[in-house]
């Protein structure tokens, strides 16, 4: 039977493994692969996080409401660091929820700076949050 910190190891696992995949798409300039690489690893490292304070994660896609649902859950010190994560990232997290999106239904190319710049949000975030 797995447990709550099993799954909670599992997608902390996942979201490093989607992290090292978006590093090579961007060294092999798949910048829109990078793009959705990089909303995945961060989705999954929500969840985690969210799974840690002894609560389900919501059956979003949003990296920005899992964010929403851990300031919720978090301390008064911790929820104005979560709360200043979502205004300080306010533009790469929407992008992010975009790639999830494009990457599905419509055709959007994203540039080097683009991704490099997400992904530096996302390392960011992810010290952040831990």
């Amino acid at each position: 039977m797995t447990t709550r910190r099993d799954e909670e190891k599992s997608l902390l696992k996942r979201s490093r493994d989607f992290l090292e995949t978006a590093e090579y798409q961007i060294s092999r300039a798949f910048y829109d692969l990078a793009a959705f690489s990089l909303d995945q690893a961060l989705q999954l490292f929500l969840k985690a996080k969210v799974l840690a304070e002894g609560v389900d994660y919501p059956r979003t896609h949003s990296v920005r409401a899992l964010l929403e649902t851990l300031s919720d859950l978090a301390s008064e010190n911790r929820k104005s660091s979560v709360e200043g994560i979502l205004e300080k990232y306010l533009l790469e997290l929407g992008v992010l929820e975009d790639a999830y999106i494009t990457s599905r239904y419509i055709m959007r190319e994203f540039t080097k700076q683009e991704v490099e710049r997400l992904a530096k949000a996302v390392k960011e975030i992810m010290n952040d949050v831990s």
